[in-house]
């Protein structure tokens, strides 16, 4: 029997914990790994290549977009699946562009996850009945009205994208440098072509910006009133 490699990206051990129990009961299913966080994310589909990532969206350090964005620049053959709390269409706009394969909300139940992990795997995209009808009606009315659907891109690139959210979660340019490896020279170059690139011009305005596209969570918003 062939074996389906999954690694599991969500900052809630409680969660994972519960994911590991419902696939290790399926015969074909091998959890090769947890992460918590978006980076780790990364680090291990370069270790593991696995060949399917359930990725959360919102994660500390790197949040799904992102992560999903460099997982598919690495390991193009891997498969994303995301299953996130969140199904507003921009974001499961934003991640099919980035190229999931598949969108789930966490209300589905555990059947539906063992599911849709086995197709993407065998190269066939799975979203939530409720979010396949959203993308339908999106595809016909563009259909209709003689346009293409706009497929939203970032214009950061992934460093400042990961700049962008550690500066958001309140790290100091010294924290943001030790974290990502490099000089705090080239941290504070990098805050100021985001603050150029969004046309922000103060660490609120970016962590509001974070907020309002899904880098962090919304529960940040209470301390730059």
């Amino acid at each position: 029997m062939k074996h389906i490699t999954v690694l599991l990206a969500d900052d809630h051990l409680i969660v994972r914990e519960g994911f590991r129990r419902l696939l290790e009961a399926e015969a074909d299913l091998v959890v090769v790994g947890e992460a918590q966080t978006g980076r780790e994310a990364v680090a291990l589909v370069r270790k593991l290549h696995p060949a399917v990532v359930v990725m959360d969206i919102a994660m500390p350090l790197l949040n799904g977009f992102e992560a999903t964005r460099q997982i598919l620049q690495i390991a193009p053959e891997t498969k994303v699946l995301v299953l996130s709390a969140h199904s507003d269409d921009e974001y499961v706009a934003h991640m099919a562009a980035i190229g999931a394969s598949g969108y789930l909300v966490k209300q589905n139940s555990g059947q539906v996850l063992v599911h849709a992990i086995k197709e993407v795997a065998n190269g066939h995209p799975c979203f939530s009945a409720s979010i396949s009808r959203r993308l339908r009606d999106a595809e016909r009315k563009s259909r209709e009205s003689g346009g293409k659907a706009a497929k939203p891109r970032s214009p950061l690139t992934a460093r400042e994208a990961e700049v962008l959210q550690l500066v958001a979660e309140g790290a100091a340019n010294k924290q943001v440098a030790a974290a990502l490896g490099i000089s705090i020279k080239t941290v504070e170059k990098h805050r100021q072509q985001l603050m150029d690139k969004l046309n922000i011009h103060d660490t609120a305005g970016l962590t509001r910006h974070a907020i309002a596209t899904g880098v962090i969570e919304n529960s940040i918003q209470v301390t730059i009133v």
